[in-house]
């Protein structure tokens, strides 16, 4: 027993047991935060968290953008042996190659191209069209021989195939959009990658793209909502069946004149177009895009009791449940369950609401948890069993998804502690993991009126907080205190084999851990 215990420490510490991945923003196409491999950090251990090492990397931020969520993948066949590589994106068109056991760059790409002199994004001070590498990337599947690909968006809007074990072209980059168009997290179906677009920078159409990699001829393929900005933290979500759903930003609703604004849509490839397969639209649209409130949340989807689920929101802060197979029924607007609102009682559209994307996971019990960040204060009359003292910048709201006699409820089980501006969590081996960006996202005045001016936001924002969390109750396990010394703008969390991931806006990746 004792020989096995320290074979198994050894294998431990020398990596043999990491069988993790983190392969595409949100952690898988279906984007429901949920690593189910994790299998080192739980519960009893987390609090003993603590920086295992953080690289500060040569990428000059952009307006508020710096870093991405890393990818993680193992078992890479390197000229140095088999590692564990971390993929990370900065918004000055750098791609890193991190060996996250020594915690050292082993590569580094810089994409290069003449920069564009005309459009939307060139004028300093501008947080909404930052220019450069806005898309999260995507490691694909491995072939025969373990090695794998990394796809890539440069900032001119050429796609490129990259080993991830050496940085150099698989094949050839392909157009896929435009320069400095903001794009979001990619992501992949059997070969197809997808992207959505918004804010309309450098007159790039607010749609969603799809580019089939195995196609010679690349034919781009897109779907235009007619509406305001794809802006999902995490691009499109990816169901069963290939149907891409990403929510659309302020617009009329409109169907007969195909125009979708404020709401979900569901496009599908069919033979080399992309195609409308289905959508959802909130009764009130009219009076969120009047006031702002855009659905901007990338649905996680899920199986439940047999059928496929997704849950959405907006910055009006209410979560909606919707069939992939049906969303919103026979008139698009009637969800299978909402919540009532949780937050923005002051129906601020900068500084309160959900924002980015959610997180969903079942115990061992079979319960199904829905996982909700937000911003600003949770409203008075928002109640849970379980809550942890005032909230008034932020925080994560656990839903229990439920069904009774063909009947779905969301049901409030717990609030976290207060959080300045709650981002998408991850749950990984029964501990939630969570953070407060510490970013300035005031963008209204009263005395100057709109003012979304990327200088006083950095100048006021603080530094991002990692936490820990139980995830029956909400509880905190672990916080980060003063540890991180940068805020975190649009980025994420990633989780693999012992390790939690967060990049700054100072260009710098924390890893955490337990150490040796």
């Amino acid at each position: 027993m004792q020989k096995l215990r320290y074979l198994t420490i050894a294998a431990l510490c020398c990596g043999l047991l990491s069988g993790a991945d983190w392969l595409t923003d949100g952690g898988g196409p279906r984007r429901d935060g949920w690593q189910r491999d994790e299998h080192t950090l739980t519960t009893d251990n987390v609090n003993d968290l603590k920086i295992l090492w953080k690289i500060k990397f040569d990428n000059k931020p952009r307006e508020m953008h710096s870093l991405f969520p890393p990818l993680i993948v193992g078992q890479i066949p390197t000229k140095d042996g088999p590692k564990q590589i971390a993929i990370e994106a900065g918004i000055s068109d750098n791609l890193y190659a991190i060996d996250v056991d020594a915690g050292k760059v082993i590569w580094h790409k810089h994409f290069e191209y003449p920069p564009p002199t005309e459009g939307r994004g060139l004028r300093p001070g501008d947080p909404l069209c930052p220019g450069g590498q806005t898309a999260t990337p995507i490691i694909g599947p491995a072939n025969a021989s373990g090695a794998r690909t990394v796809y890539a968006l440069a900032g001119d809007g050429m796609l490129h195939s990259l080993n991830v074990a050496d940085g150099e072209d698989v094949a050839p980059a392909v157009k896929f959009g435009f320069a400095n168009g903001k794009s979001y997290a990619l992501n992949m179906w059997k070969g197809v990658i997808f992207t959505t677009t918004s804010q309309g920078c450098n007159g790039n159409p607010n749609q969603v793209w799809a580019i089939n990699v195995n196609d010679p001829s690349h034919k781009v393929m897109t779907f235009n909502p007619g509406s305001g900005g794809l802006w999902g933290r995490q691009g499109a979500a990816i169901d069963s069946t290939g149907t891409a759903w990403a929510p659309t930003g302020d617009g009329t609703y409109d169907p007969e004149n195909h125009m979708f604004g404020n709401g979900l849509i569901g496009v599908h490839v069919v033979g080399t177009d992309l195609k409308l397969k289905d959508w959802f639209e909130p009764k009130d649209w009219f009076w969120m895009q009047k006031r702002d409130l855009d659905m901007q949340v990338t649905p996680p989807i899920f199986d439940f009791k047999g059928k496929e689920l997704m849950a959405v929101g907006s910055k009006a802060c209410r979560v909606y449940l919707l069939d992939t197979a049906d969303a919103g029924g026979n008139d698009h607007q009637t969800p299978l369950a909402q919540t009532p609102l949780m937050c923005n009682q002051e129906v601020n559209f900068a500084s309160a609401g959900i924002w980015g994307s959610m997180a969903t996971w079942k115990d061992a019990n079979g319960t199904r948890w829905l996982l909700v960040p937000f911003w600003g204060a949770v409203r008075p009359d928002f109640k849970v069993p379980i809550s942890y003292g005032p909230v008034t910048n932020g925080a994560v709201v656990a839903l229990k998804v439920e069904e009774q006699d063909g009947k779905y409820k969301l049901t409030p089980a717990w609030m976290s502690r207060d959080m300045n501006r709650a981002e998408p969590p991850v749950v990984a081996n029964g501990v939630v993991y969570a953070y407060g960006n510490g970013e300035y996202t005031e963008q209204a005045f009263p005395d100057r009126g709109l003012f979304d001016n990327s200088p006083l936001r950095i100048s006021r924002s603080t530094h991002a907080v990692l936490y820990a969390l139980d995830p029956e109750t909400g509880k905190e396990l672990y916080s980060s205190g003063d540890q991180i010394t940068s805020f975190s703008h649009f980025s994420g969390l990633s989780v693999a084999n012992g390790r939690v991931y967060l990049g700054t806006y100072d260009s710098t990746l924390y890893c955490f851990g337990l150490g040796k």
